[in-house]
């Protein structure tokens, strides 16, 4: 199963989408990993990881799961191959700063190439994979170029993602609203 989670800033798109995921691995007795995609590139992105981190723990200090991590910045697509089965449950968050860092990259072929894997390896797994990520196109259209590409190939990856997902939910203010089902 595939589940696209999307939401704004502090919409609460994380807490409902960890809290899918451990329903899941209630459900099934499996495991739990989550992927991190995020740099920690200055003090305040520190402080959101390690904010991140706590939450996780917290989310299962009341139960027999605990979450496995794995960070990858740039290579999604090669980790999920290697960690999917059956009876794990996989949380990724997040989308839009894998994007970022793909973007960023100095190899320009980068972005495209992991889009591409990354959207043929969906087609396959294993398990139940959770993908979290930022709406970013619902403002006004940027001012400079990197912004503008940025919202353009979210806005591209959340549609594709979107298609092959067996669901879609935007979080607004806590609130889930499946797109999808």
């Amino acid at each position: 199963m595939f589940e696209l989670i999307l939401g704004g800033v502090r919409s609460g798109k994380s807490r409902y989408a960890e809290s899918r995921a451990l329903q899941f691995a209630a459900d099934e007795e499996g495991e739990l990993l989550y992927i991190a995609t995020a740099t920690a590139g200055d003090d305040e992105m520190e402080r959101r990881i390690v904010k991140h981190q706590q939450q996780r723990k917290d989310t299962t200090k009341n139960s027999a799961l605990e979450w496995d991590l794995i960070e990858e910045p740039l290579y999604l697509a090669k980790v999920l191959q290697r960690e999917a089965r059956a009876e794990r449950t996989i949380l990724v968050e997040c989308m839009t700063l894998w994007l970022t860092n793909l973007l960023m990259a100095e190899d320009e072929d980068l972005l495209q190439q992991e889009v591409e894997r990354l959207l043929k390896t969906l087609l396959n797994l294993e398990g139940n994979i959770i993908m979290v990520s930022n709406e970013t196109g619902l403002g006004v259209v940027p001012m400079d170029l990197l912004s503008r590409k940025f919202c353009d190939e979210s806005g591209r990856l959340h549609q594709q993602l979107a298609q092959l997902s067996n669901r879609a939910v935007m979080v607004i203010a806590g609130l889930p609203q499946v797109l999808k089902s």
